[in-house]
C-alpha cells in the first residue's frame, strides 16, 4: 500500500502511514515536520505532500479538525520555522557554509544563495515551493543579515501562500473526488514532480547559459588561432 511513497524515502515520510500509525496525533506530527523543514536545516522532509494530505484527510473526515484552524496552525509552524532558521543563520553566520555533512551540504547553500541573489525578496515566496531551497533560504537571509522587518514580511507572505494553496488544493480535490484518498501515493509523486519543475527550469537555464558561454569562448579561440596563423604572413610582407 505504501510502496509508491516508500520509493521517495523512509516509511515515516508517507502521510497515510503516519495517519494509520499515530491516528489523532497525525496533525500535531505534521506541524512539527513543517516547522523543522522550514527552519532546522533538515531538508529531506515531506512538507508539500503533508500539506496536501492534511487538506485531503480533513475533506474525507479522516482528520477531525476545522480547515481554517488547520491552515492557521500550519501557517504559524511554517513562519516560526523560518524565524528560527533566520536567527540560526544570523547567529552562527558564515561557518555554516563550511559544513558538508550528510544533510547539511555546502552545495545546498550555494544553490540557495544563487537563487536568493537572482530573485531577492521574492525568493522568500518562490522558495517556499522549491524543495531544499525552502529549508535553506531563511538561513541564507540570516547569514546575509537581511533586515528583520523585511524578512518577516516576505516570509509571512510565502508561508501563507504555500500553506494555503497546497492545503486547500488537497481539501477541494478531496471533496470533489472522494476516491482520491485511495490514490494519495500517486498524488504525492505528482506533487514532488511539480515541486521540482522550478529546479529543472533553473538547471536548463544554467546549461543554456553555460553552452552559450562555451560557444562564445570557442568562437574567440578560433579567431585567435586564425589571427595567429595570419601573423607570419604579415611579417613576411
Amino acid at each position: 500500500m505504501h510502496a509508491t511513497a516508500a520509493a521517495l524515502g523512509p516509511q515515516w515520510m508517507d502521510p497515510t502511514y503516519l495517519l494509520e500509525t499515530y491516528g489523532g496525533a497525525f496533525f500535531w506530527i505534521s506541524l512539527v515536520i513543517v516547522f523543522v523543514e522550514c527552519g532546522l536545516l533538515f531538508p529531506i522532509l515531506p512538507g508539500d505532500s503533508l500539506l496536501f494530505a492534511v487538506g485531503l484527510f480533513i475533506a474525507t473526515g479522516k482528520v477531525n479538525i476545522n480547515l481554517g484552524v488547520a491552515i492557521a496552525a500550519l501557517f504559524v509552524a511554517a513562519f516560526l520555522g523560518n524565524v528560527v532558521g533566520y536567527e540560526i543563520g544570523r547567529g552562527v553566520g558564515a561557518p555554516l557554509y563550511d559544513r558538508d555533512g550528510r544533510f547539511l551540504k555546502k552545495k545546498y547553500f550555494d544553490q540557495t544563495t544563487a537563487f536568493f541573489d537572482k530573485h531577492g525578496n521574492k525568493a522568500l515566496v518562490i522558495g517556499r515551493f522549491v524543495p531544499i531551497v525552502r529549508t535553506f533560504i531563511t538561513v541564507v537571509a540570516g547569514v546575509g543579515r537581511m533586515e528583520r522587518r523585511r524578512f518577516f514580511t516576505w516570509s509571512a507572505v510565502g508561508a501563507a501562500l504555500w500553506v494555503g494553496s497546497i492545503t486547500l488544493l488537497g481539501y477541494f480535490l478531496g471533496k470533489s473526488f472522494p476516491g482520491l484518498q485511495n490514490k494519495l501515493e500517486l498524488m504525492i509523486l505528482l506533487i514532488v514532480a511539480v515541486s521540482l519543475v522550478p529546479v529543472l527550469i533553473e538547471y536548463l537555464r544554467h546549461r543554456r547559459r553555460a553552452n552559450a558561454m562555451a560557444a562564445e569562448l570557442g568562437g574567440a579561440a578560433v579567431e585567435a588561432v586564425e589571427e595567429a596563423a595570419k601573423a607570419p604572413s604579415r611579417e613576411r610582407q
